[in-house]
């Protein structure tokens, strides 16, 4: 972007009632920003109404503030805005139904142009297998080549970056914040290593934009149009996760979900999906074999790449125990032990990272890459 159109764009889109459909038909009526903000109002109304073209001629509240922050944003190293029509903004998400006018990027803006990149969601409050899932399948998938992009949330969202890090790959993390926010704030450390590793946070949101609730199911729309697929991991009926899932649909994009305990709510989304057509995941390999025609066959596993379905050590506990959440009486009536004696064995079981505790005395078996 040459150096005098941001400001341009800024002003357009700061103006109260411009949202990025609203924008792209001034765009398509009257060319770049600075054409648009130079028409009458009369101009103006013809496209947008008279109320709308009143504002467009009048200077946006708290507008010089805006101009000042950005600015002062746009001269640290790896910050950047992308418009609509450049060429550094995402093919991908220029073929969706409502791409954003202007992309605000922290990090390398070529992490939003990878040719396989998927999409990796799920809830805020995951079960332990849940979460170990997400880190898992992105640790498998980023070792291969492919980015993975999710939301920065609790949870799933966070798994899934941590994954792809972990592996040595990229991540894209989508806010639906300001760039100079992170939300959560615990997050901070992972957005920051996120942008080291050589992926990117993205925002169509200006600086100083607050961590408000519309704005994250809307953001649900970039993470899915930036990739060719959506991996629902756990997710409630409800739950913003499904939003992606269904405008991944939308786009012609695939979607997986990964089955869970029928008595767990968090695995319910997901099974609405697989019965609404989504694809059931068990490894990796499913995944690719339905992307291969858009990924190619570049996606052998390298040596020592993490698999997403390992063996678990034979253990009677964890046999008796099985996959599903189970109250310890249930656990001890299966097994035959002593209280004493199978309270030291979760223990260490625990300790091992193969059993975990959840709310209501419950007690689950954890499968870890």
């Amino acid at each position: 972007m040459a150096p005098d159109d941001w400001e341009d764009w800024l002003r357009l889109l700061a103006t109260e009632g411009v949202g990025p459909a609203t924008a792209r038909r001034l765009l398509a009526a009257f060319g770049p920003p600075r054409a648009v903000l130079a028409q009458s109002p009369a101009a103006l109304a013809e496209v947008v109404g008279p109320s709308l073209a009143q504002r467009l001629r009048a200077i946006p509240p708290d507008w010089a503030r805006l101009r000042a922050r950005t600015a002062a944003w746009l001269q640290q190293p790896g910050h950047h805005l992308i418009a609509l029509g450049e060429a550094a903004y995402p093919s991908a998400l220029l073929s969706s139904p409502d791409p954003p006018p202007l992309l605000h990027v922290a990090g390398e803006p070529a992490a939003l142009t990878a040719p396989k990149a998927l999409a990796i969601v799920g809830s805020r409050h995951p079960t332990p297998q849940g979460q170990a899932n997400a880190r898992a399948f992105a640790q498998a998938l980023a070792a291969r080549g492919v980015v993975i992009v999710s939301g920065l949330a609790a949870g799933i969202d966070g798994a899934a970056h941590e994954g792809a890090l972990s592996a040595g790959g990229v991540t894209v993390a989508v806010v639906g914040t300001g760039l100079d926010r992170v939300y959560p704030a615990r997050h901070r450390p992972l957005a920051e290593r996120i942008t080291a590793q050589g992926g990117a946070l993205l925002s169509e949101y200006p600086l100083g934009t607050p961590p408000l609730a519309a704005h994250f199911p809307r953001r649900n729309r970039i993470i899915a149009g930036l990739t060719q697929g959506t991996l629902v991991v756990e997710a409630a009926l409800g739950s913003g996760s499904l939003i992606t899932a269904e405008q991944a649909v939308q786009m012609g994009r695939e979607v997986f979900a990964i089955p869970g305990s029928i008595h767990a709510p968090q695995a319910r989304g997901c099974h609405a999906l697989i019965r609404q057509g989504a694809k059931l995941v068990e490894t990796v390999e499913h995944i690719e074999e339905e992307l291969r025609p858009q990924w190619g066959d570049g996606t052998a596993t390298p040596a020592g790449a993490a698999q997403a379905t390992p063996e678990l050590p034979d253990d009677a506990v964890l046999r008796a125990l099985g996959y599903d959440p189970t109250p310890f009486d249930e656990l001890q009536a299966r097994c035959g032990w002593d209280t004493a004696t199978l309270q030291a064995h979760l223990l260490t079981l625990e300790l091992d990272g193969v059993v975990a505790r959840l709310p209501g005395g419950l007690l689950q078996r954890v499968v870890r890459a």
